[in-house]
């Protein structure tokens, strides 16, 4: 007898309890509802996702909380998009007013990508001429190329920059590879040009950049000692080449999360609609 009533107090037990269970899943999957409608799509994913680790059993619950976290992430993709499609044609007009200043160099039939390079610093215009050349892709990464044009070569694989503050910075080594570092000689004369890509560069950009109106002492290193001072004319071009660059990688990030956004939007619209 004793046993017969403990087992019915245990299963009365059990039922409240999932009873109880179902009642504070629902509770949480009601306040997830109220905060995707009040445009609170952060906490409305974090409690849809306390629910199915709090209360895994509560099964039916989960899946009405799958069908509402979709909801919640097609509204953020809507959003996300709406405000690439608004800032895009901004970035776009900077682009264009930018650009101005700069030559597209671009060889279809070698290139994918072309290289904007600014007016002042084209290589025409530049020739036995030692100087710091800037250039940006289509796709916002920024280059500095040291260049030295002498009698004797000095085998350079660096760039060490300072103003009179003290204030430094410094590429990488870029060893000799016919490419990146590459020499050539014409008349009795030698000319060296190493390029810096991307993050190789920015530590010098960034003090150019910052340092518009300083003197700037550029020291060419792993090789023979050679100094020069940035022109005023080749650090405007580095500085306008930075702007541009800022404004590509901005085009360039916008367009990914547009796309992002769209295929998305179009994966979540299958998923709401019961679509494989």
């Amino acid at each position: 007898m004793k046993k017969s009533v403990f087992c019915i107090a245990l299963a009365t037990f059990t039922l409240v309890g999932c009873n109880n269970n179902e009642k504070l899943a629902q509770a949480r999957l009601d306040n997830a509802r109220s905060m995707y409608e009040r445009s609170e799509y952060f906490a409305a994913k974090s409690e849809i996702d306390s629910i199915r680790i709090l209360y895994p059993k509560e099964f039916k619950i989960i899946r009405e909380g799958l069908t509402l976290m979709r909801q919640v992430e097609q509204k953020e993709a809507e959003r996300n998009l709406a405000f690439c499609d608004s800032l895009l044609p901004i970035k776009q007009q900077e682009l264009e007013v930018l650009k101005k200043n700069f030559n597209l160099e671009k060889d279809s039939a070698y290139n994918e990508i072309g290289t904007y390079v600014s007016k002042q610093q084209t290589i025409e215009k530049n020739i036995q001429r030692c100087y710091i050349r800037s250039g940006v892709n289509e796709k916002g990464e920024m280059y500095l190329a040291s260049v030295y044009f002498g009698g004797k070569p000095i085998n350079h694989t660096g760039i060490k920059l300072t103003t009179k503050e003290d204030l430094f910075a410094e590429t990488p080594a870029i060893p000799y590879d016919g490419g990146l570092n590459y020499h050539f000689k014409d008349m009795g004369n030698t000319t060296e040009v190493v390029t810096y890509h991307g993050i190789k560069c920015e530590d010098a950009v960034n003090l150019i950049y910052n340092n518009q109106k300083e003197r700037i002492r550029v020291e060419y290193t792993g090789g023979k000692p050679y100094v020069l001072y940035i022109a005023d004319a080749d650090k405007k071009a580095i500085v306008a080449t930075y702007e541009l660059a800022v404004v590509l990688s901005d085009i360039e990030k916008l367009t990914k999360e547009k796309e992002k956004s769209i295929k998305k939007l179009a994966y979540l619209e299958k998923k709401l609609n019961g679509e494989e």
